[in-house]
């Protein structure tokens, strides 16, 4: 790889947005209640995971010496600390839709408190910076092309421009902290996207299934659903599937994330809050300004 090309965004750190997801209906991708579901399942993760990214920093924090890396870590924690409050609302829609949400969220917080108690601080920062690279890559997949997210609502598409975005303003800030505060082994750095992507994926099929279950579908119905449903994910063509190469850069030596381009149409989303202070039409704005 080139390690020579530095594609940087710094992370800014934008509270109090709304996007009115009271207003979302139950199966708001498509009416697609198994397109829905998965999305669902992995926003599940977002607000016990962004805590864990922040302990997984903070564990570091004191031997930060440079003050570049120590601002762009101070504004990393504030920005995920932001994306869990945003998820925990839409998970909290969920709980009132009759999913077991506590249940969910009951599993990862013991994962969680797990890996920081009985891992070395080198793993779990590895671990971070495993998933950050790996939610940049789903930012960068979900809305580089207009027709992967055309029949979500709009309002709902708009939370996750803001969180791609912020997710790529800040995707090499935990790398930085592993490469040049942590040391951790080239051993360890690679094992942890395999086992972070691992997780991730099966967590998230098997909560996207019992929440079927409880939206009432038997399990004859889920099958149909994951059988026609998921190669529009991980296909051939799927959308995940195309993301294959950026995702196996991570296991070059001389990787680094700002290796990556920022997504194309980054600064429509930038401009667009800036004149409007509307993360609505910022989202609508980024999702129009796809290829």
């Amino acid at each position: 790889m080139n390690a020579l090309v530095k594609y940087h965004a710094d992370p800014v750190v934008r509270t109090k947005l709304d996007f009115k997801l009271d207003e979302v209906p139950r199966f708001w991708f498509a009416n697609d209640p198994f397109r829905t579901r998965i999305f669902d399942a992995l926003s599940l993760t977002f607000p016990d995971g962004e805590r864990y990214f922040i302990e997984s920093v903070r564990l570091f924090r004191d031997k930060i010496t440079e003050p570049e890396l120590k601002q762009r870590v101070s504004d990393f924690i504030r920005q995920e600390a932001q994306h869990g409050i945003a998820h925990d609302k839409m998970n909290q829609i969920m709980k009132n839709q009759g999913m077991p949400v506590d249940q969910f969220i009951t599993t990862l917080t013991k994962i969680f408190k797990f890996e920081l108690k009985n891992r070395s601080p080198q793993y779990n920062i590895a671990m971070t910076a495993a998933a950050e690279h790996l939610t940049a890559l789903m930012a960068e997949t979900f809305y580089s092309k207009k027709a992967t997210l055309q029949d979500a609502h709009p309002y709902v598409r708009a939370l996750l421009a803001w969180h791609s975005i912020e997710e790529m303003e800040h995707r090499d800030v935990a790398f930085d902290v592993m490469r040049q505060v942590a040391d951790v082994p080239e051993t360890t750095r690679k094992f942890a996207l395999a086992f972070t992507t691992f997780m991730m994926m099966n967590f998230t099929l098997y909560r996207a299934n019992v929440m079927l279950e409880h939206d009432g579908f038997n399990r004859r119905e889920r099958i149909k659903f994951f059988y026609k449903g998921l190669p529009w994910f991980f296909g051939k063509k799927g959308i995940l599937s195309a993301m294959r190469t950026q995702y196996l850069d991570w296991f070059q030596k001389d990787f680094h994330p700002s290796q990556h381009p920022v997504i194309h149409q980054y600064q429509t989303w930038i401009d667009t809050l800036a004149a409007t202070n509307d993360p609505i039409a910022a989202g609508e704005a980024f999702w129009q300004a796809g290829y």
